[in-house]
């Protein structure tokens, strides 16, 4: 690792553990206000803080273990480690905003008349600590899906902080308390919907689907241009994480080559698969009039 990946690392785990101290204090402070004040909105605001303690805690685990080395147990090291943070930390916010709708709907049906000054004055804490935090991660977040879980959970969750002032300040004002549980469900559905998408996105590197932005008949076209290659077949395209795209197959010569112009071969099929793909680690299975299946994909 260099020294700028090094720094850059050691500044993501300390704006991640800022991130948590501020997450506790917020998620202590609004479960006592939700209790005593009787809001729902304002206990569901700290449940899902608190579900940001857990992201960020994990997040930060995950972030340490993806910089451990190789060794002969553990060939690829904790690469993964921080797509399964981030599959774990989605399908949190879709587990917590069902609960939240299920509550919700529960207050609708018999509301409660609600301490509203301290909503307001905890909600406008939420919105300034969340903001902080979501400054401190903004920058990763476009570049690591991990950190981008952990940033979704404060951004989704300074925007319930919003709503929760704007229900304190409609309760004080107007005294109607059912905007409590409107704008815990309007918080829930907006957790499922920004929750899915990373939720499936990292299903899909966990599950080893080919990205959707590569297209398998299109790396067998382009290597099939090169003179040298007959057939292109048993090809399987999957992400490592988030920087490693990797590739397997097996290609056909239409004559018998020595290994030295294999090597050559190889750098014109990694030149193509990187320029044009973004393949950056392949292995490749060179062949020569050898009967058997030519599917391209074969279940192994």
């Amino acid at each position: 690792m260099s020294h700028s990946d090094s720094h850059q690392g050691n500044l993501q785990g300390r704006n991640l553990l800022i991130s948590i101290f501020l997450n506790v204090l917020i998620t202590l402070a609004q479960v006592i206000g939700g209790l005593i004040s009787g809001s729902l909105s304002l206990l569901s605001d700290a449940l899902h803080n608190l579900s940001d303690v857990i992201s960020l805690f994990i997040s930060y685990i995950a972030s340490k273990l993806s910089k451990k080395h190789a060794s002969l147990q553990k060939t690829f090291g904790y690469k993964r480690i921080e797509i399964l943070a981030a599959f774990v930390n989605a399908a949190t916010l879709v587990v917590i905003a069902v609960f939240l709708i299920i509550e919700a709907i529960k207050r609708f049906q018999n509301p409660h008349e609600i301490e509203s000054s301290l909503v307001i004055w905890l909600s406008l804490l939420g919105i300034i600590a969340n903001g902080l935090s979501v400054l401190l991660l903004k920058k990763d977040s476009a570049i690591n899906m991990n950190l981008k879980s952990a940033y979704l959970h404060l951004f989704t969750d300074m925007l319930a902080s919003v709503a929760v002032l704007i229900g304190g300040l409609v309760m004080k004002f107007y005294e109607v308390y059912w905007v409590d549980s409107l704008l815990t469900l309007m918080i829930a559905v907006y957790l499922i919907f920004v929750g899915y998408d990373l939720l499936k996105n990292s299903y899909k590197v966990l599950m080893l689907f080919t990205p959707d932005n590569i297209h398998i008949k299109n790396i067998i076209d382009q290597l099939q241009q090169l003179n040298s290659i007959k057939n292109v077949h048993h090809v399987h395209v999957w992400q490592l994480n988030e920087t490693e795209t990797h590739l397997e197959a097996h290609i056909d010569f239409n004559k018998d080559i020595t290994l030295s112009e294999f090597d050559e071969i190889l750098k014109e099929v990694e030149k193509v698969l990187y320029h044009k793909f973004k393949i950056n680690h392949i292995n490749i299975q060179p062949e020569y009039g050898k009967c058997g299946e030519k599917d391209v994909i074969v279940q192994d």
